[in-house]
């Protein structure tokens, strides 16, 4: 039995000396990817800095320049506006991309709305489909009790309660359901 505990004391040294390595490997290969990250991040900022200077340069020549023909506050104030422009742009193109819908996504969109054209087409938009019985109709209990004038009829269109079948709602020829409504 002696012989298993001394192979059990080698077992137990052998795992620790491995867990040592381990740890060591994967300290230095840390140590590895953070140096060239960080000498990355320092070689995109120089250059940050160096693209800001070649900006404040180039404002300048374009202020100067306009300033050969206009008055000096009116080459200023171009200049600016122009800078205005490209910031504006600049930040518009940094905004995430699910903020501004793509063609597919609006056709996503559109699909799980059952239209077609999503709504946009003609400018209305997607209307929620109305219950058939209105909300607690009937329900005995707590607000249920005593039902209002109308409430529990069925709407047109839809089926009366345990009939099992709809019939259609009544609708005026040559009217779109799809266009708007507008009363006068």
């Amino acid at each position: 039995m002696e012989g298993l505990d001394h192979l059990e004391h080698l077992d137990k040294h052998l795992v620790d000396e491995l867990a040592q390595v381990a740890r060591e490997t994967v300290r230095e290969e840390l140590r590895e990817q953070t140096r060239k990250q960080r000498r990355t991040a320092m070689l995109y900022a120089a250059s940050g800095a160096v693209a800001l200077y070649a900006g404040a340069a180039l404002a300048l020549t374009v202020g100067l320049a306009l300033a050969i023909g206009l008055p000096d506050w009116a080459a200023a104030l171009i200049t600016a506006a122009i800078l205005g422009v490209v910031a504006y742009v600049l930040r518009g193109a940094a905004r995430p991309s699910a903020s501004r819908p793509t063609p597919e996504r609006e056709a996503e969109l559109a699909a799980m709305q059952g239209d077609p054209a999503g709504g946009r087409a003609s400018g209305i938009p997607a209307v929620p489909p109305v219950p058939p019985v209105a909300p607690g109709a009937g329900l005995p209990g707590p607000g249920g009790g005593v039902p209002g004038p109308g409430a529990g009829a069925p709407l047109p269109g839809s089926a009366a309660p345990g009939s099992g079948t709809a019939e259609p709602a009544p609708r005026p020829e040559g009217v779109d359901p799809e266009q708007p409504h507008h009363r006068a």
